[in-house]
């Protein structure tokens, strides 16, 4: 059920969810329990708000369907706010206030504090988005991140940690220490996993592209299939399997990187 799928009205049977929320842990929500959100400045899209400062996050992810005509001519993002776009469906016109870029299927816009994200629907139909915003961490030299544009069609694939069918792609610079955050593709072919459970610093975002799997989330095994999304706080254990019997299970993530972690201040 839910709009998302395009299913509303009476269930045809009890009412669950395969939803799983803890707070400032791990989450999983899957598209049937998603409601739409209003937010000033989006015209025409209808939008739904995953993770949140609420949830745990230091980040918002969001899911955005622009109908036509959709857009933001306002911009979203702005000072101290760095955001990121990637088109699920559909195509898009992009920029950052200096320049505009044309987004199709697969392509991607991370725009730095600072500047907004200006978006506009350009296909006949519906565009499906995947957006994020964050607040950014400068460095002490003031050296900030440029404006990156892509496509993962158009990006290479590599062996994760030495696994020939886990492969992974970055979508921005991994060798910028400005960037206090990246995005990426995993790709696990059916039967292929991480090669252990991580526990680290970093939180992640991720929304499943393709394909169904077994995730590990803070050692709790949960089914996870295409259009789910999933919420991973820091130092939550967490480890996939690709599963089914069709093409690879791939995610989109989310990861905050490049910079040490504060001490508390002292209160004498």
């Amino acid at each position: 059920m839910g709009y998302r799928t395009g299913k509303i009205g009476y269930p045809g049977d009890i009412l669950q969810s395969r939803a799983v929320i803890k707070k400032n842990l791990y989450a999983l929500i899957p598209p049937e329990g998603l409601v739409r959100n209003r937010i000033p400045g989006f015209e025409n899209c209808e939008i739904t708000i995953l993770a949140s400062p609420k949830l745990g996050a230091s980040f918002v992810d969001y899911l955005v369907t622009m109908l036509p005509g959709g857009r933001n001519a306002g911009g979203f993002g702005g000072e101290g706010i760095e955001t990121f776009v990637f088109v699920l469906s559909g195509a898009v016109r992009a920029g950052d206030g200096t320049k505009d870029y044309d987004l199709g299927t697969n392509g991607f816009l991370f725009v730095p504090a600072g500047r907004r994200l200006f978006l506009e629907n350009a296909a006949s139909g519906n565009s499906e988005l995947f957006l994020y915003k964050r607040r950014f961490r400068p460095l002490p030299d003031g050296k900030m991140p440029a404006t990156v544009c892509g496509n993962t069609d158009r990006i290479a694939s590599y062996d994760y940690e030495g696994m020939k069918d886990v492969q992974l792609t970055d979508l921005l610079p991994v060798d910028d220490p400005s960037f206090d955050m990246n995005f990426h593709i995993l790709s696990f072919e059916p039967g292929a996993s991480h090669g252990y459970v991580e526990t680290h610093v970093q939180e992640h975002g991720a929304l499943i592209l393709e394909g169904e799997g077994m995730y590990n989330l803070d050692n709790e095994w949960i089914p996870v299939r295409k259009g789910d999304y999933i919420f991973m706080a820091s130092y939550c254990l967490q480890a996939g399997y690709g599963v089914g019997r069709e093409g690879p299970f791939r995610y989109l993530y989310s990861k905050d990187c490049n910079r040490d972690e504060d001490c508390p201040s002292s209160k004498g």
